[in-house]
């Protein structure tokens, strides 16, 4: 008896290693110190030393029942892009800039080619994002998981000057709030789609007009990544006074998160366009409008806070940054929530 027959084929691992080699070099930042391989990830701080006060900020998370259209289209490029946005979306709503990210891979079965793919898409996400790919783990756990199946998380790191954290306690009453686009249901709810839409891959694979894509296209396309549109503001001279990254909760548990007591946010529901997969995704699931306000980004992954004064200057600089912007609504005085209207 040995490790191989017990379901581990460590042959396998150094093959997805070697495989994965080349999307993990296109990520490196000059700060990272050694090579893919090490027991450890090493990133030097020496270029944030004229900072004030240097200050780390991080963020895990992983991809959720997602994974599971992965599995039935077979399609596994772009779930590492959606681990990497969850990470260092948050860690952009602190101000942070992301610098190094980890993944691990949980799975069934090592199949090198499939473990590139994968990685390939989380190196896809480290590159918008600038942050580099320092390491990460593969383990395969024969018996825990089926086969054909894998879980993917990760964790990132970031570094903001103390003085720049966003942190939503100079908001105020009359702040304009901006939302930025998203690409569809991102990387939340996926539990609640699984129950509304068949899937099957016939239905995934069917078109829709008002999709413009397969249903299977539409739910699979990946997280956006808003780290380079939020520097592209704080490099416009704009004070990001609060920052909201719409995930699960949707908005009536996220928004919330970066108020002061004593405000609230007034969201127009009709001041952006809600895309059409949460319109289907309503409808056959016969979901009631507030529950998907309540899941779902419904079309905006981050919101921000600005100065009225600010608000043009923003949205100019989010499109310059290749992102859609909208002002969606303003901050008043009350009790700490939001308010769709």
């Amino acid at each position: 008896m040995d490790y191989k027959h017990a379901g581990v084929d460590i042959e396998a691992g150094y093959r997805s290693v070697e495989l994965m080699k080349e999307h993990v070099k296109a990520t490196m930042r000059p700060e990272v110190l050694g090579g893919l391989g090490g027991f450890s990830g090493a990133f030097s701080m020496s270029a944030f030393k004229n900072m004030e006060k240097p200050t780390l900020v991080s963020g895990t998370d992983g991809v959720g029942t997602k994974l599971k259209l992965a599995f039935l289209l077979d399609r596994h490029d772009t779930v590492g892009i959606d681990c990497v946005a969850m990470c260092v979306n948050d860690i952009a709503c602190a101000g942070g800039e992301p610098l190094f990210f980890l993944d691990y891979i949980a799975c069934g079965k090592n199949y090198p080619e499939k473990i590139a793919t994968i990685v390939s898409g989380v190196a896809e996400g480290c590159k918008q994002a600038g942050a580099a790919l320092i390491g990460g783990e593969t383990a395969e756990m024969p018996g825990f998981y089926p086969e054909d199946e894998y879980d993917l998380a990760g964790f990132a790191v970031g570094i903001v000057d103390e003085k720049d954290l966003i942190t939503g306690a100079d908001i105020k009453e009359g702040d304009t709030l901006i939302g930025i686009a998203s690409s569809g249901v991102h990387s939340n709810g996926f539990s609640l789609v699984r129950k509304v839409f068949r899937m099957s891959e016939g239905a995934l694979n069917t078109y829709y007009d008002n999709l413009g894509c397969t249903l299977g296209e539409a739910l699979i396309r990946p997280t956006k990544i808003y780290v380079k549109a939020l520097r592209a503001v704080k490099e416009a001279g704009v004070t990001i006074k609060g920052c909201s990254h719409i995930t699960g909760g949707g908005f009536y548990e996220n928004i919330p998160r970066m108020l002061p007591d004593g405000v609230r946010a007034v969201v127009k529901k009709d001041s952006y366009p809600v895309l059409p997969i949460f319109r289907m995704l309503q409808t056959e699931g016969n979901i009631a409008e507030d529950m998907m306000y309540n899941t779902y980004n419904m079309g905006l992954g981050m919101v921000l806070a600005v100065d009225p004064a600010d608000a043009g200057k923003t949205m100019e600089a989010i499109r310059a940054a290749g992102e859609d912007p909208y002002e969606v609504g303003t901050v008043e005085k009350g009790e700490k929530g939001v308010v769709l209207c």
